[in-house]
């Protein structure tokens, strides 16, 4: 493959796509500062009412996923991310109109719908423009749009609902996904051979590149065979477990924060945003070093192993040091997202072509689950010992379980 092509898809499709992922994260990842910000108070949110609509979103993201999926890999991508992009941007923008929670549960619910099949689709999208020494790195641009995302959004939305109140602040963010929606329809094309900016030579040596790949991967057969294998079912359970400890931190991190002592919320947004520094850092890091070994595990299991012994250690620090309990939270927050991008080569490295976008799509959805019981349980555990002790453990566990079933799903690549 020449070194043209190569260049013109990682400039063309990468921001694209990153920036699309950026949107839908920023519209699922701030609902933990509506909370923290006022939320609650207005709308008169008990704590298990707000624990369930903290996580009513990965429901409506599990049961949609696998639809929204097989029908980007077999139709478009394209047209299902525009459409979604749409949709998930007046979901947002309609948080902040609302004065009834029963609307509220209704669109969180339908805000994971909307935007259920848009990573797993992306990802099918990647792997037809990124071969296999590329895919780890083109998967962690794609979801660095996760962490660079909270990242700003912390700081941003502590500003906003400082400056105009926790409404505006839904408004305001879910704007730009409605606006963006159009500019991806003009950027993005399903396939190589539907590009207008590659030459008819380009878009061969790229086909011919990608399918011979796919004769190196052992044949299987449908989506049935392909769920029953042990491979993917440790993965799914893997992926659930691992979800649990990412999305009870995201979602109930600001509240762990502002709960300190003479903490506002601009403070809270500034602090917030640390983990994600560093997860940019570990995500780019793990994402090259396993490209060139293509060894997706060892960059897998150690990082969610050290994002167990962080929380712990938190949990046995308690409220006695503060900026400890923080710092150890940073460790946490950079290890859960570190092996992203290994983590989804790892899928397309093991199944073939007409059997990955399904498998991802599961994966995913057990993902969705952990997601589910992560938000709702880690938001009970805290509301109910009043104190964030038990849902340290909790994560804690949930990591190291997530870890030894990386070490058990495949062998050296």
């Amino acid at each position: 493959m020449n070194e043209t092509i190569a260049k013109a898809r990682w400039f063309r499709l990468i921001p694209v796509v990153f920036i699309t992922y950026s949107l839908a994260y920023l519209d699922r990842a701030n609902f933990g500062f509506g909370v923290a910000g006022g939320m609650t108070e207005d709308l008169k949110i008990t704590a298990a009412t707000s624990s369930l609509l903290g996580s009513l979103f990965f429901l409506g993201y599990f049961f949609f996923q696998l639809p929204g999926t097989h029908y980007a890999a077999n139709k478009s991508a394209k047209k299902l991310i525009f459409w979604s992009l749409i949709l998930w941007g007046a979901m947002a923008m309609a948080t902040g109109l609302i004065s009834d929670i029963r609307w509220l549960i209704i669109i969180r619910f339908m805000l994971g719908v909307t935007e259920s099949a848009v990573m797993p689709s992306m990802l099918v999208l990647l792997s037809r423009w990124f071969t296999k020494k590329e895919r780890s790195r083109a998967n962690t641009f794609l979801i660095l749009g996760n962490p660079v995302t909270i990242l700003w959004m912390s700081i941003l939305s502590g500003y906003l609902i400082d400056a105009v109140g926790w409404r505006w602040m839904f408004i305001w963010e879910g704007a730009p996904a409605i606006i963006w929606a159009f500019c991806w329809r003009v950027l993005v094309n399903d396939r190589p051979k539907d590009a207008s900016w590659l030459s008819q030579e380009d878009k061969a040596s790229l086909e011919e590149h990608l399918q011979k790949e796919q004769q190196g991967i052992k044949p299987v057969k449908n989506y049935t065979e392909a769920f029953k294998s042990k491979a993917v079912i440790l993965l799914c359970l893997q992926y659930a477990l691992w979800s649990i400890g990412v999305y009870g931190f995201v979602i109930w991190l600001p509240s762990i924060i502002k709960s300190a002592p003479q903490m506002d919320i601009v403070k809270t947004g500034w602090l917030s945003s640390l983990p994600y520094v560093f997860a940019i850092g570990g995500m780019l890091i793990t994402s090259h070093y396993s490209d060139k070994s293509l060894n997706r595990k060892i960059f897998t299991w150690p990082f969610l192993l050290t994002g167990a012994i962080a929380f712990y250690i938190s949990y046995l620090t308690g409220t006695s040091n503060f900026w400890l309990s923080f710092t150890l939270l940073i460790i946490a927050g950079a290890a859960m997202y570190s092996p992203y991008g290994p983590f989804f080569a790892m899928i397309t490295d093991l199944l073939p072509s007409n059997v990955a976008a399904g498998a991802i799509a599961l994966i995913n959805s057990f993902g969705a689950l952990g997601s589910f019981a992560g938000s709702y349980l880690v938001g009970y555990l805290n509301g109910s010992t009043g104190g964030f002790g038990a849902s340290y453990i909790f994560m804690a566990g949930s990591l190291f379980l997530s870890a030894l079933l990386t070490l058990a799903v495949v062998k050296r690549q």
